[in-house]
């Protein structure tokens, strides 16, 4: 794994304004809402972004790069995020910097178990917060000078990101569906539905995970959640 970004020929330092210049962010995650989210709060923080849906394709982006950060989510269509950052704990040389990321806080203790610098629940929307939790994950040379103010602002996806979704979850129940895709369905809709405050399709995705969890069969929360997809990707002609 190469210790720089073969695309940053130089690296600008940070400024007040811009603390989080020179850095390059990448983003492990599966929502497109979540993850455009992140990538306006690193735009407006001055860092470089770079996306990975998947482990899988974010263990491609190692080969080839060392960020500066990598902000993972926990919960993953082909594993589990802590999986990344233990590699990444155990990496030498290390990244400056591991944020783990969940719209379950009970979620903490196992990433920071497993080597995450830091913590975040989603919905991650205040510039301030995100920019601070990132700073404080960074040696002191990769930190602005100086006093800063904090920036109060707060960051709005675009709903076509919560489109985009949608219609990943409603390609995943008209696939072959098992046990893993209803878990991976329910953990998924939680954290977009909260992000996109969405309290009908959060509510149906909890009372999925609750089935899931006490072993019982789902057919018809399975269902429920199937006609909310559905109604809301009729949306999209709104939009």
């Amino acid at each position: 794994m190469d210790t720089t970004d073969p695309f940053a020929a130089n690296i600008p330092a940070p400024t007040a304004a811009r603390p989080l210049l020179g850095l390059t962010v990448l983003v492990v995650e599966d929502s497109r809402f979540a993850c455009e989210a992140l990538r306006l709060l690193c735009l407006k923080s001055g860092a470089r972004i770079r996306r990975a849906d998947c482990l899988r394709s974010a263990r491609r982006h190692f080969r080839v790069y060392r960020p500066s950060v990598v902000v993972i989510d926990l919960g993953l269509p082909d594993g589990n995020g802590t999986d990344l950052i233990e590699e990444l704990n155990e990496a030498s040389p290390r990244v400056d910097g591991i944020l783990a990321i969940s719209g379950d806080p009970h979620l903490e203790a196992a990433a920071m178990a497993a080597g995450a610098d830091s913590f975040m629940e989603k919905p991650i929307t205040s510039l301030g917060v995100f920019q601070d939790k990132i700073l404080t994950m960074l040696p002191a040379e990769r930190r602005p000078k100086g006093p800063r103010t904090i920036d109060t602002t707060t960051v709005a996806p675009d709903r076509l990101a919560f489109q985009d979704d949608m219609a990943h979850i409603a390609d995943v129940l008209d696939d072959h569906i098992t046990g893993h895709t209803l878990d991976y369905v329910a953990q998924f809709l939680s954290g977009v539905a909260r992000s996109a405050d969405d309290p009908a399709l959060e509510d149906a995705a909890k009372a999925l995970a609750e089935k899931r969890a006490l072993g019982k069969t789902a057919a018809s929360e399975t269902a429920r959640i199937a006609g909310l997809i559905q109604h809301r990707l009729a949306e999209r002609i709104a939009i």
